[in-house]
């Protein structure tokens, strides 16, 4: 049981930091951003998921977790992969 009144004024931030859930749910937003980038480029090039399967040298099933919005168990390689052959850039940022 939370005491209430010891989060009132407190940010969702703060909040997230004290269930110990922020970099889980960080994580997660940053995975459903990404999706949503990568559809909307997908879109753009007009590209199926077969024809992006194999312009990335894999299957079509590895392609669907790549757009799965709950999926963040994607690499790096495979992300910088993706945005090359869509005609973008990956960019990371330490902040």
């Amino acid at each position: 049981m939370h005491d209430n009144s010891k989060s009132i004024g407190s940010s969702f931030d703060d909040f997230l930091i004290e269930e110990g859930i922020a970099e889980e749910v960080e994580a997660g937003a940053i995975k459903k951003i990404i999706a949503y980038q990568l559809q909307e480029a997908i879109e753009k090039e007009k590209f199926t998921t077969t024809a992006l399967a194999t312009r990335l040298e894999t299957s079509r099933s590895a392609v669907d977790r790549l757009l799965d919005p709950e999926n963040e168990s994607i690499t790096l390689l495979t992300l910088k992969k993706a945005a090359t052959v869509l005609g973008k850039k990956l960019l990371l940022e330490l902040v």
